[in-house]
């Protein structure tokens, strides 16, 4: 059965990876995805990397992923990528077992102006896969609540969404958002536009100061919370969470408190989006599994029997 489908009669939960950059964290790998298969998640996605970084140990996580029990999705990307190119890839990933993707423009590298291939979106590689792979594989593709920050308008992106479910796209992964309001005001939007596709909702645990900061504005122009503001300066770390070497002498102890009700807040959050019943929640796990279980044995989530 497709994930769009099985979406459609319960909640998923699913988890993010990437492919390491280093012989020692893809040796420690497939401990980590054992961990967290033992909440028998229904897929786990593997990124590229930024600007399309680590293609090929893509394919070793999707391996591994597989090895474990579970559905891998890689995602794939516009960056760099020639219609023949796209066909004998993602080829190459049917002939390995892997028939879901989510299909994204994808982060464009630091001084490129564009793709660099033959695609400039996302709409047009659901339309390209679609048509040269049928339904051979399922279509994820990104939602972006708070508007894509390259798109016009919020209006602009909800219209952008809906080409992508004409094109083909079976569901939705979303960008991470802490503005549940906004979330709501999304959700009404896509309802209107005749966005019918299930959401999977993109979650990233609040665990580290300066990695949120750097999360919601290096790329997604995320609006943060009073609450969560409130946390980052209750427990700021001076001169700033950035300073490797910061003269704060209470920095460990402060890391470790802020992680602590990190996690309560991405807790709270999960139960905020399971009341909204999407129909999915999706943990970027960052190559670690000791919090995310942490999350997920709180949150209730996923009960082990």
């Amino acid at each position: 059965m497709k994930l769009s489908e099985m979406m459609k009669e319960k909640q998923l939960l699913s988890f993010e990876l990437f492919p390491p950059k280093t012989d020692k964290g893809m040796a420690n790998l497939p401990g980590t995805i054992e961990k967290l298969c033992e909440f028998k998640p229904e897929y786990i996605s593997c990124t590229y990397g930024a600007g399309g970084t680590n293609v090929g140990k893509n394919m070793d996580v999707c391996k591994m992923i597989q090895d474990a029990g579970t559905v891998p999705v890689t995602h794939f990307t516009c960056i760099g990528n020639t219609r023949e190119g796209i066909k004998d890839q993602l080829q190459n990933y049917l002939d390995n077992g892997v028939d879901h993707m989510l299909a994204l423009r994808g982060d464009l590298p630091f001084g490129w102006t564009g793709t660099g291939g033959d695609f400039k979106y996302a709409t047009d590689l659901v339309a390209y896969v679609r048509k040269e792979f049928g339904d051979k594989i399922e279509i994820a593709v990104a939602g972006s609540p708070e508007g894509h920050i390259s798109c016009r308008s919020l209006d602009a992106d909800v219209a952008v969404l809906k080409q992508k479910q004409d094109n083909g796209a079976d569901y939705i992964m979303t960008q991470l958002c802490w503005d549940m309001e906004q979330f709501k005001r999304w959700q009404d939007k896509i309802d209107k536009a005749g966005v019918t596709m299930p959401v999977d909702v993109g979650i990233m645990p609040i665990l580290d100061q300066a990695a949120t900061i750097n999360m919601a504005l290096s790329r997604n122009a995320c609006v943060m919370p009073r609450a969560l503001c409130e946390l980052i300066s209750k427990y700021w770390i001076f001169p700033n969470p950035f300073d490797k070497e910061p003269f704060d002498a209470a920095a460990a102890q402060k890391k470790e408190d802020f992680k602590k009700a990190g996690i309560e807040y991405t807790i709270k959050q999960i139960d905020e989006y399971r009341a909204l019943g999407v129909n999915g929640i999706h943990l970027y796990a960052l190559n670690k599994w000791k919090d995310v279980t942490d999350i997920i044995n709180e949150s209730g989530i996923r009960t082990l029997v």
